[in-house]
């Protein structure tokens, strides 16, 4: 079999809608890629499992003090509500959150820049903030050509506590700081919800080694107002059509392909995987992950997160193959974390749009910017690498996730900071 782009790019096109974690349309691209695998010739199943969310009923934010002043908002998911008349209080611009920043922080609410993590999260409810307020965005980016996300506050982070949390653009976060802002009112009501999402699984059961698996995954669902081609529909197709070759092209070894929901939202598809099939982890003997693609401009990525030894295999491998691929011991942010902290080696591979050529989690992921010549130059190296895993005399890599990588995989899901997070709340009680 010939790996053909045009087929790929064909069927970028049929799931390249928005389908958020837990939406019927995201359900809906479930059911497109169990049709093309059932097209393919092989049975594959849409998988059920929980995810939680929120309604957001209001979301308001408004400065008092020095000025009157309403900004627009969005309300972070599973955050504390306030009282139904809000929450009024001094404002304090935290930038960073450093220690200095946030010695006069309790009981404010307060804004930050970018993004929250655990580490500065813990360090605000620590100082006993009584409200957050996070920005996204650009000084040049016009209302109507962009848009304000809906974030949510992961159980993750609710390990350390909870408060109403607002989200706003950055030139209103701008605006206010510079016009001197020192009180303002936050409200919020959500509801916690629970929905449905779906994982896609098939299996091709090995000729020789049926017992041994190795499992190739993408996530198929996208993040609000983007149609999620390049994160990640690219990778569901590449590897839509890798199941194509073998089953053409029947494997040594067993070897599964999973189609992930709610990766968007914390691996959730991943996650539920490997939580309820348990028992089959024994059988992995590496899982190969498939997360963004397509970019005329960029990168071939190959990260490893495993041994030293399969970092030097796999780059020979690409080397004699004249495929132009960056290869390093990494891991990466993708459904390949919940296997590789199972003790499974685990190698991810992306193509990485050229800076300013791509765009990730926002409505510019369309198809303008892939090619199906790029989806299949990446299909062509992961099929490569595949092909020599699957079809083995004898299995070369070790099931083992050295230290290193171990170190890397705790701090990426917090295990520490949770850890004494749950001894805080033991001592409490005690």
């Amino acid at each position: 079999m010939e790996i053909c782009g045009k087929r790929e790019f064909e069927l970028l096109q049929k799931i390249g809608f928005t389908r958020v974690a837990g939406s019927a349309e995201e359900r809906k691209a479930a059911e497109i890629l169990k049709a093309e695998c059932e097209a393919i010739g092989v049975q594959a199943e849409i998988e059920p499992f929980q995810i939680e969310d929120a309604e957001i009923e209001t979301a308001a934010f408004e400065i008092l003090e020095p000025f009157h002043q309403e900004y627009q908002v969005t309300g972070y998911k599973c955050a504390q509500n306030t009282p139904a008349e809000g929450l009024t209080a001094d404002f304090l611009y935290v930038e960073n959150g450093l220690d200095v920043n946030l010695m006069d922080a309790a009981g404010k609410i307060v804004l930050l820049n970018g993004y929250l993590r655990v580490p500065l999260f813990r360090k605000l409810m620590k100082a006993g903030v009584a409200a957050i307020v996070t920005m996204e965005g650009e000084l040049r980016d016009k209302p109507e050509e962009t848009d304000l996300s809906t974030r949510a506050i992961r159980k993750t982070l609710r390990a350390f506590g909870n408060v109403p949390m607002v989200h706003l653009r950055v030139t209103d976060a701008m605006d206010l700081v510079r016009r001197g802002a020192c009180k303002a009112k936050l409200t919020l009501k959500n509801t916690v919800v629970e929905r449905t999402s779906h994982n896609v699984v098939c299996t091709l059961p090995g000729t020789e080694r049926p017992e041994e698996i190795i499992s190739f995954g993408a996530h198929y669902d996208s993040v609000p107002f983007s149609t999620g081609v390049y994160d990640n529909g690219a990778g569901s197709v590449i590897n839509m059509e890798i199941l194509r070759y073998f089953k053409e092209n029947p494997p040594c070894r067993t070897v599964k392909f999973m189609w992930y929901g709610s990766e968007e939202i914390g691996l959730e598809g991943s996650k539920a995987y490997v939580r309820d099939h348990k028992d089959e982890l024994s059988r992995h003997v590496l899982m190969i992950n498939v997360d963004v693609g397509g970019p005329v401009l960029g990168v071939e990525e190959l990260g490893v997160t495993g041994e030293e030894s399969l970092v030097s295999y796999a780059d020979y491998l690409m080397k004699i193959g004249g495929y132009p691929v960056q290869v390093k011991q990494s891991i990466y942010s993708s459904d390949s974390i919940p296997f590789a902290d199972n003790g499974i080696p685990a190698v991810n591979f992306d193509r990485a749009g050229a800076h300013g050529a791509a765009y990730i989690h926002n409505r510019f992921d369309t198809l303008d910017f892939l090619s199906a010549e790029m989806l299949a130059k990446t299909t062509a190296h992961v099929l490569e690498f595949s092909k020599t895993m699957i079809n083995a005399k004898v299995f070369p890599v070790e099931k083992k996730m050295p230290q290193n990588m171990v170190e890397e995989i705790d701090k990426y899901l917090y295990k520490k900071e949770l850890q004494e997070a749950e001894e805080e709340k033991a001592q409490k009680k005690a």
